[in-house]
């Protein structure tokens, strides 16, 4: 029954997402906003129902099959990926080294800050 009940929270909120979405006609995926929402919830409870955690144990449990359907969808258009592989191997380097020095930068100023905390 717990399942059942964390499973329904999880609905909810997705719900509760979509609607905003819909009626505030946000650039943001329903999902997103509804997953936003059940953190904040999350945080002011300081904690999750154990209900909640059995659902979310489970669906994590089983993650690797929701990238099945990602799967389908690169075999499905790979003719598709085959035309445009170069616009998208340049995107994914690009996007690759950006990242990387971004995460760079990041780590050197968090470490200054900390350095700078202790010797205080």
């Amino acid at each position: 029954m717990d399942f059942l009940t964390g499973m329904t929270i999880l609905v909810i909120y997705q719900l509760i997402g979509e609607a905003t979405v819909l009626l505030l006609r946000l650039p943001v995926p329903g999902p997103v906003i509804g997953m936003a929402l059940l953190f904040l919830t999350l945080v002011i409870r300081r904690g999750a129902p154990a209900s909640l955690d059995t659902a979310a144990g489970s669906l994590l449990g089983h993650l690797s099959l929701l990238f099945v359907p990602a799967g389908v969808g690169v075999m499905v258009h790979f003719h598709r990926i085959g035309a445009e592989w170069m616009p998208i191997g340049v995107a994914l380097v690009l996007s690759t080294l950006i990242t990387l020095a971004v995460t760079a930068l990041v780590m050197r100023l968090m470490m200054r800050l900390s350095a700078r905390g202790q010797a205080e």
